[in-house]
C-alpha cells in the first residue's frame, strides 16, 4: 500500500520525506498539503517535509541536511566524525557539503551547506543509511579550513587517538586529497602522531623538547598513586640520579576550581621521595616553550 511505503522510508530518514520521495510513492501534492494544514506533518525547508512534529533531534537534523542538500550531499567535517564516534569535538551545527552550484536556499537553523568541487560520491562511507563523508576525507577537510593550526593538528590526533583512523590512512588520503590547504604541516604532525603523541599538547612537548635540545619524554605512563589507584601520567624524564620528573599538562578546563583541586590532589598523591611532579599549562607549551624547556632543564632532564 502506498501508506506503507511512504512510512517505511519515513522510519528510515528520522521521519523525515522529500516531496519528490513523496511523489514517488504516489502521496500527492494535495494529500501534502492536507496533512501540512492540519499540522500533522511540518515542511521544514521547501524540499524536506516532517511526518512529526516537535523538535528535531539531531539525528533529524543530520537527515534534513542531506535530504534538502540533494542526491550527492553528505554529512562532513566534524558532523561525520562524531557519526563515525568522535568525542569532545562537538559542534552545535552541523555540516553538510554539497556539489558546488548547488541551490540550497535559505536552508535551515542549526545546518551550514558548504558547496566544495570535492569528489562526494568516493568521499561517501559505504552502506546504506545516513549518506555520510568518511572520516578521514572529513576531518582533513575541516581541518585544512582551521586558521588556527593547533584545532587543525588537534582534529588530528583526535580521531587517531580514539581508534577512528590511523596516521597511515590519514597520509593516504592526504594525497588523494591534493591540492589540500596545510598537507606538508598535516603529514609532519601525522608523523609525531604515529610516534605516540595523543594530543596537541603532547606534540607541543616533543616540540619544545626538539627545539631546546631535551630528550623527549616517555608519556601516557601508567603509575600508582599513594592511595594505589592507578592513574596515567602526560611526560616523564629519568634524571641522573635515578629519580622521575613528571610534568602534567593542565588544559583550559583544569582552570575551572573543581578540576584545579582535584589536580592539586593528584599531584600530592602522585609525588614521592624517588618522583617529582611539575605542572605547566598547554598555553604556556604553545606560547612559551622556551620558559617551560628552561625550567626543566634546571630540574635535571637531560640532553639526547
Amino acid at each position: 500500500m502506498v501508506s506503507d511505503d511512504w512510512r517505511r522510508l519515513a522510519a528510515l530518514q528520522g521521519g523525515l520525506l522529500t516531496r519528490e520521495q513523496l511523489r514517488a510513492l504516489g502521496v500527492d501534492r494535495w494529500a501534502v498539503r492536507h496533512r501540512l494544514a492540519s499540522e500533522r506533518w511540518v515542511a521544514h525547508t521547501p524540499t524536506v517535509i516532517g511526518t512529526t512534529t516537535g523538535e528535531l533531534s539531531r539525528a533529524q537534523l543530520l537527515w534534513l541536511g542531506v535530504l534538502h542538500g540533494g542526491p550527492d550531499a553528505v554529512v562532513g567535517d566534524l558532523s561525520a566524525a562524531e557519526v563515525a564516534g568522535l568525542r569532545n569535538w562537538h559542534r552545535d551545527d552541523v555540516t553538510i557539503l554539497v556539489p558546488h552550484g548547488s541551490f540550497v536556499g535559505a536552508g535551515h537553523p542549526g545546518v551550514v551547506f558548504v558547496r566544495t568541487r570535492r569528489p562526494l560520491r568516493d568521499w561517501r562511507r559505504r552502506g546504506r543509511g545516513l549518506p555520510v563523508c568518511r572520516v578521514e576525507p572529513a576531518v582533513l577537510r575541516f581541518a585544512s579550513t582551521q586558521r588556527n593550526p593547533r584545532v587543525a593538528e588537534g582534529a588530528l590526533a583526535a580521531v587517531v587517538q580514539q581508534g577512528l583512523t590511523s596516521p597511515n590512512r590519514l597520509e593516504e588520503w592526504i594525497g588523494r586529497m591534493q591540492p589540500l590547504r596545510g598537507a606538508d604541516r598535516f603529514r609532519r604532525a601525522l608523523a609525531e602522531i604515529g610516534g605516540g603523541a595523543q594530543s596537541t599538547a603532547e606534540l607541543d612537548v616533543r616540540r619544545m623538547c626538539r627545539a631546546a635540545g631535551l630528550t623527549q619524554p616517555v608519556r601516557q605512563v601508567r603509575r600508582r598513586d599513594a592511595s594505589g589507584r592507578l592513574r596515567f601520567t602526560d611526560c616523564e624524564w629519568r634524571l641522573a640520579d635515578g629519580r622521575i620528573l613528571v610534568l602534567e599538562v593542565d588544559g583550559g578546563f583544569h582552570m575551572q576550581a573543581e578540576h584545579w583541586e582535584h589536580d592539586i590532589a593528584r599531584q600530592r598523591a602522585l609525588t614521592s621521595p624517588g618522583r617529582i611532579v611539575v605542572r605547566c599549562t598547554a598555553r604556556e607549551l604553545r606560547d612559551e616553550p622556551e620558559r617551560v624547556a628552561r625550567d626543566l632543564r634546571l630540574l635535571g632532564v637531560p640532553a639526547p
